[in-house]
């Protein structure tokens, strides 16, 4: 396992982190809680530092299991969670005091020390964000106070889905520490202001999504059947199976000597970038775990390789329904 810098907080964190989004169980069907802790620590015994989780994954099953895992190892983990909007609302909506007001975010944070059993967290985000935002400091003032407190080590903001541009500026504002984004070889977008407003300001990015919830995987056929109250049965509705299908055939043919699965591909595409920080697929068992971790430490992709994954940026949105 290699490791990176998170921007101006200075954490070292693994290159690979754990998204535990799926450990919830309340979206994604199939996590079983007694493999889901295996997973966690066979990910730390692996170099694994960095875990990213929120208050709102299973209504706080995740941090729950993640607080579990933390009492039983013996390593330094970074954890890192969300505030979730107060008017439960993706993307953000409403205006700064209807979503982050200053009692639900210090609440929140009580509730996601107690969920952890930890006395700081590592690092805050706000789990929505809006460029709408900027100039109201009443949230930014909240966080502050828990910094000062104790409570927080750190703080940032999860960007909306494939609209990065809508933190472009509250990263060159200097108040955040670090940015959660959706980058992968099929969204493409950070690359253009907010990866270079990042590294201006020192702003640690977190990549969330790099097998865009497995259709980067080649594991998503029309045949593929998700449980009955499984999320992805809205994220690949409709055509959209045959339409990554289409898309996963093209780039299979990229594979050979260099890379031999799309997995790989797809994670050391994000690791390809010195300002991303860690890269969080998500993770419900042993076996994902060690799918992922594999990729780090891996050699950088050629130039030719990278001209060609250009080509395959993809303006799509399927968590619009």
């Amino acid at each position: 396992m290699r490791y990176r810098t998170l921007g101006k907080t200075g954490l070292e964190v693994s290159e690979i982190g754990f998204g535990a989004w799926g450990i919830g169980r309340q979206m994604w069907r199939g996590a079983d809680d007694r493999e889901s802790i295996r997973a966690l620590h066979l990910a730390v015994d692996l170099g694994l530092t960095f875990i990213d989780t929120a208050l709102v994954y299973g209504r706080g099953h995740s941090e729950k299991l993640i607080g579990r895992f933390l009492g039983e190892c013996q390593e330094r983990v970074i954890v890192a969670t969300k505030v979730p909007p107060a008017n439960g609302m993706w993307p953000a909506q409403g205006t700064v005091s209807e979503v982050f007001p200053p009692q639900h975010i210090t609440s929140c944070v009580e509730q996601s020390l107690q969920n952890l059993g930890v006395e700081k967290l590592d690092l805050l985000q706000l789990h929505v964000w809006s460029q709408d935002w900027i100039n109201q400091d009443l949230w930014y003032e909240t966080l502050i106070d828990l910094k000062t407190s104790g409570k927080i080590g750190h703080f940032g903001v999860s960007v909306g889905d494939h609209v990065p541009e809508t933190a472009v500026e509250i990263v060159r504002s200097g108040q955040i520490d670090t940015v959660q984004v959706i980058y992968n070889i099929f969204d493409q977008t950070a690359e253009q202001e907010l990866f270079g407003a990042c590294a201006e300001n020192g702003v640690g990015v977190i990549v969330r999504v790099p097998l865009d919830e497995g259709a980067l995987t080649g594991e998503i056929t029309p045949k593929t059947t998700f449980a009955k109250k499984d999320w992805r049965n809205r994220y690949f509705g409709g055509d959209r199976k045959q339409r990554v299908q289409a898309r996963v055939q093209l780039l299979s043919e990229l594979l050979g000597e260099e890379v031999q699965t799309l997995s790989e591909l797809a994670l050391r595409f994000c690791l390809q970038s010195e300002l991303v920080a860690t890269v969080i697929p998500g993770m419900r068992s042993s076996e994902h775990v060690i799918s992922n971790i594999e990729n780090s430490n891996c050699p950088p992709l050629s130039q030719g390789l990278m001209r060609e994954l250009k080509k395959h940026s993809w303006n799509k949105n399927f968590y619009s329904f």
